[in-house]
């Protein structure tokens, strides 16, 4: 009973994550705020979906390949994002400062 809550705990905190970053991409003025919305809560609601998933199933073979596809969310996610803004900057986007 208590590994049902607490993985729907976790699903929910995931979701309610996730909508958060929605917002936050909808409602920030440019490219950079923007991903970093996406970057710093895509992580984050992917690790806490797989928690909650991984709570679902036990101790099985499908929470280790739960964990490494999180291992890979968890190094490509940020590297991705980096990869964007770097790309941006040389690009010549420039941000918004100020209104």
């Amino acid at each position: 009973m208590l590994v049902d809550i607490l993985s729907w705990v976790c699903l929910m905190l995931g979701s309610l994550l996730g909508i958060i970053g929605g917002i936050g991409l909808h409602r920030f003025p440019d490219f950079y705020t923007r991903l970093h919305a996406a970057g710093t809560t895509d992580t984050l609601c992917a690790a806490l979906f797989l928690l909650g998933l991984g709570l679902q199933i036990g101790v099985a073979l499908a929470s280790l390949k739960l964990l490494l596809i999180f291992l890979f969310i968890y190094l490509t996610s940020p590297t991705a994002s980096h990869s964007l803004a770097n790309a941006a900057m040389i690009g010549g986007l420039k941000p918004v400062l100020g209104k």
